[in-house]
């Protein structure tokens, strides 16, 4: 199987690389390519997941196609790739999707439907997630009473960090954080409702969001669109309805076999990240297979 860990197209520099995605900015439009990197405790590992990247592109198409009455998206097409990346098609295809260039709102979204992760910890010291105070007495990975938007700095390098709604407010302009809270928190009760009979708890989940016109602090809705990736593993925490037991961490469709391999060796999580078994290679890559295929209704192409 081809598995693809860097693009290198000949003549065209990406404007990005990022954990994940290697980014080429086309003038008005951008070529978002999902890689096979992984990350795990804020590091890409030496070695690559095979499908991963098609599986965060083709589910993020299925979910921008299936919420788009919800909000627009950026998506303009992932079938057609344009000179020279035609060129690559063996590589690109099915990894790739070509987006409307946005200016990126500089928060994470973040919608959580349980207790889980950096808001477990913050309840545990606070009692409450970003500001949100919350019931006593909830235990890790409890259904919250209702979903809570619960947004984050992004962080260059290193983990995002957890701010209140005030603070979102302060970053985008208190019209905006309202709108894209409102919109963030219907687009994860859907995507919930959807998986839930699936067999699959969306515990929670982050979003981006960014501006095609107008100032920063712009509240128009023609003027807010949901881009980045939407609803992956990587993005989301997916749970196993049918394995669901709260008072401690679920097992989930993600990358939870690296995490754990990684803690089983005691690496000291600093660079570099040590070579991963093909048994954790091969369990990873059917996790993520294993979430699109329930999620979507079919196998992967």
């Amino acid at each position: 199987m081809k598995v693809v860990k860097e693009t290198q197209i000949a003549g065209v520099k990406p404007m990005a690389r990022g954990k994940v995605r290697d980014i080429y900015d086309l003038g008005d439009k951008l070529l978002i390519v999902a890689t096979d990197r992984l990350s795990a405790f804020d590091m890409v590992m030496p070695t690559p997941i095979p499908d991963k990247g098609k599986v965060l592109t083709q589910l993020s198409l299925f979910w921008f196609a299936l919420l788009k009455d919800v909000i627009v998206n950026h998506v303009i097409g992932a079938s057609a790739l344009p000179a020279p990346f035609d060129a690559y098609s063996e590589e690109l295809d099915g990894r790739s999707m070509l987006v409307k260039k946005t200016r990126p709102l500089p928060i994470e979204c973040v919608v959580r439907g349980y207790l889980s992760g950096s808001g477990w910890k913050d309840y545990r010291a606070t009692g409450k997630v970003c500001g949100i105070a919350l019931p006593a007495g909830l235990r890790e990975s409890d259904k919250l009473p209702e979903p809570i938007f619960t947004p984050a700095t992004k962080a260059t390098s290193g983990h995002d960090e957890n701010i209140s709604f005030e603070q979102a407010g302060s970053l985008v302009g208190e019209k905006l954080a309202q709108r894209v809270r409102t919109v963030s928190l219907e687009i994860y009760r859907r995507a919930a409702a959807y998986a839930e009979p699936r067999g699959i708890l969306l515990a929670d989940t982050k979003f981006e969001f960014g501006l095609t016109g107008g100032s920063t602090d712009s509240h128009e809705k023609s003027g807010l669109m949901w881009i980045d990736e939407a609803l992956t593993p990587d993005s989301s925490r997916f749970w196993p309805a049918a394995e669901y037991k709260p008072g401690g961490p679920q097992p989930s469709f993600d990358k939870q076999f690296v995490r754990d391999y990684l803690e089983s060796i005691r690496w000291p999580k600093t660079p570099p990240g040590p070579e991963l078994p093909p048994d954790v290679v091969a369990a990873t890559r059917a996790k993520y297979r294993e979430a699109y295929r329930i999620l979507v209704g079919h196998e992967l192409d």
